[in-house]
């Protein structure tokens, strides 16, 4: 079974950035190092073995494009995404890159590791295609955004690798690229740091720099990306919104390590929650979710189309059937927004909730009761049980309801996801001139607020 096949999500007048026309990467390995020398020698003497890393990629990125690149080690991506960089060329197909590349693909790649920071910086630049001047005029901000002081003159093999990544970073996007690459390289930095990476990618994004981004971070790529691609074995394996191509991705690593191939992974058209929505879902099978049902504050089934009311207490049901004897059970839950991001979530094992020893076809029924605080949008849930806390999933299901919270009935403007209950004190400051309007309290009011025992 094939998964090869073209890439298109290009609207009618859209300006191509990056097109990938039929481009494969070939590379040879041989059993002995001899056997290399002796092809070169002897044409016609040939032991190495074809590895086709990239097999016919057909790819067009419109410009201003944010995508995220998915895809176990050893699948492709960074082969890809060098050939895109122009550092490697492809054994077949052809390449198209509009625009000023700015590329961070790899520690160390790029860098003079003689030369000091300083200079690494200037001769990247030139390197990119800027003046001497052009590059006088960024180095402050590179070097401000950098942050690594007096180093910025030392030679770069005295650099952490976290040191190093801080002034390559700074570099890449300080030079005004029109197209952006980023492979894997913010997760050698500092906490602060990659919020500040992720800050400047952000703005980078929004003035219409088209961007390439390889994480095993799924997170940042459900949050940073407006489209996603899954490479597996050199091929396109799917692509799509960020959140389906993850659930796609955890899926297939999840069949990888029950021995499942993906060729033989067909969509189950009877498999079903509640006789309503035929799903995907993962896991060893061991037991199985049966139902998933949302109750409202009346205790009333949502329904096919659920609807709540803002910070409306719910009620979770989970009907779960074993398959085989366990020694132990663990279920839980997230509520996700648009872009799969968690939420709320929680599992009976964090809530000290202990399940034990279920028999073959035995069936028990979970709830979990809480409210939902949460800013007027519409949210999926993601419901998942495993045998303990270490052990491979037995079911997981992804968007197994999709539901709507309504605004507050108040008026009031959620400005965060979460709305949480915060006290406002304002205080006059002893010899402050100027004069405090209200010195009173102010104690937000919401639905519900006041029973915070009851669920």
């Amino acid at each position: 079974m094939s998964f090869s096949f073209e890439l298109r999500f290009v609207l009618m007048g859209e300006e191509i950035a990056i097109s990938l026309k039929n481009v494969s990467k070939c590379y040879k390995r041989y059993a002995h190092p001899v056997d290399r020398l002796k092809e070169l020698l002897l044409p016609h003497f040939s032991k190495g073995l074809e590895f086709m890393a990239l097999r016919d990629i057909n790819l067009d990125i419109p410009k201003g494009q944010t995508v995220g690149i998915i895809g176990r080690n050893g699948s492709g991506k960074s082969t890809m995404l060098q050939i895109i960089a122009g550092t490697l060329a492809p054994t077949t197909g052809k390449v198209i890159v509009k625009g000023r590349v700015s590329a961070l693909l790899e520690l160390g790649s790029g860098f003079n590791p003689e030369f000091t920071g300083r200079q690494n910086v200037f001769f990247n630049g030139r390197l990119l295609g800027l003046s001497q001047n052009e590059i006088e005029a960024k180095f402050d901000d590179i070097a401000g955004f950098a942050d690594i002081g007096d180093f910025i003159d030392q030679p770069v093999k005295t650099y952490s690798s976290g040191m190093f990544v801080r002034l390559a970073f700074a570099v890449a996007v300080n030079v005004d690229p029109e197209v952006l690459i980023v492979d894997e390289a913010l997760a050698v930095g500092d906490i602060v740091f990659q919020h500040r990476c992720m800050r400047r990618m952000r703005a980078l994004m929004d003035s219409g720099v088209t961007t390439l981004f390889v994480s095993h971070d799924s997170s940042a790529i459900k949050t940073l990306c407006n489209w996603a691609i899954m490479i597996h074995d050199g091929q396109i394996y799917t692509t799509g919104a960020p959140n389906d191509v993850t659930i796609t991705y955890l899926k297939l690593l999840t069949d990888l390590e029950l021995g499942i191939s993906p060729s033989d992974v067909k969509p189950d058209k009877e498999d079903r929650i509640n006789q309503d929505t035929a799903i995907t879902r993962r896991g060893s099978g061991k037991a199985r979710i049966e139902t998933v049902r949302m109750l409202n504050c009346l205790g009333e089934d949502a329904g096919d189309t659920p609807i709540f009311g803002f910070n409306e207490a719910v009620t979770l049901v989970v009907t779960l059937k074993a398959y085989v004897k366990l020694s132990s059970c663990i279920l839980g839950f997230y509520i996700c927004d648009k872009n799969g991001n968690e939420i709320i979530g929680t599992n009976t094992f964090e809530e000290n909730i202990k399940i034990a020893h279920l028999d073959s076809e035995q069936r028990i029924i979970i709830k979990f009761k809480f409210k939902l605080p949460l800013r007027p949008a519409s949210y999926s849930l993601t419901v998942a049980g495993a045998e303990n806390n270490e052990a491979l999933t037995f079911d997981w299901i992804d968007n197994a309801m999709v539901f709507q919270v309504l605004p507050p009935k108040t008026g009031k403007h959620i400005y965060a996801l979460v709305d949480h209950p915060i006290n406002i004190t304002v205080e006059e400051q002893p010899g402050f001139l100027g004069h405090v309007e209200n010195l009173t309290p102010c104690f937000p009011t919401r639905e519900g607020v006041e029973d915070e025992k009851g669920i």
